[in-house]
């Protein structure tokens, strides 16, 4: 299967360039909001302020994910998946994650060439190696990146699929296949103003759970996804 941003090799050098420029800036603009989330975690759980994940990159190269670290030291090695209410995850790591700040690092990741501002989200080694497709796996066919649907799904629906006492259980047999669908689905119909849509999508996303909006609509790409499936189930 050959992937839209193959067939379009002008648009997917204009997007290299842009992460290059855009990461770049970011990491200028935004390193007093870094300076600040570093500083909390040092106050609130004294430990490495980075956390360094190792992640699938692209053509099945395992990367290291930077992230600012949310977790009480140490609580990575109870599992990769973060559960609904984790108690590994400390106050300050909480407000990280909401505003999703800890992520920032990963313009570093950007600025090196091992992911992309928009792209499937990296996943955790062990995870694509049990439990990934081999059609999932043509999601690994382009760089991974900070914003995706199957992102912006688990940033606002994630939490009703991983509550429970095994939270990583409930990902892989719950949520993880949801996820790649809708992330093949942005494959499948890549551009660069799909890019920047998803990039527009997951501020606003983000602006309205800030703002204590207690429901958000499911992401488009999910709805298409469903309908897909209905269609071939009533031929």
């Amino acid at each position: 299967m050959i992937l839209m941003i193959e067939k379009k090799p002008v648009q997917a050098a204009v997007k290299r360039a842009s992460d290059m420029v855009l990461s770049a800036l970011a990491l200028l603009v935004l390193s007093p909001v870094m300076l600040i989330a570093a500083l909390g975690i040092l106050i609130c759980d004294p430990g490495p302020v980075i956390y360094k994940a190792k992640r699938m990159g692209k053509d099945l190269k395992p990367v290291t994910m930077y992230k600012f670290r949310t977790m009480r030291v140490g609580s990575d090695k109870k599992g990769a998946i973060t559960g609904t209410n984790d108690s590994r995850v400390f106050a300050w790591g909480e407000i990280l994650r909401k505003t999703k700040v800890d992520e920032l690092p990963q313009l570093i990741n950007i600025l090196k060439g091992e992911m992309s501002i928009v792209g499937p989200r990296p996943e955790d080694v062990d995870i694509v190696n049990e439990y990934y497709t081999e059609k999932e796996k043509l999601t690994l066919k382009v760089l991974p990146g900070l914003a995706c649907p199957g992102s912006i799904f688990n940033y606002t629906h994630g939490d009703k699929f991983l509550s429970g006492d095994d939270a990583q259980k409930a990902y892989t047999d719950k949520f993880l296949h949801i996820k790649l669908a809708l992330d093949l689905y942005y494959l499948k119909h890549w551009s660069l103003i799909y890019d920047i849509s998803i990039i527009i999508r997951t501020v606003e996303a983000i602006f309205k759970t800030m703002s204590g909006n207690e429901w958000i609509d499911y992401p488009v790409e999910y709805k298409k996804i469903r309908e897909i499936k209905r269609w071939r189930k009533n031929r």
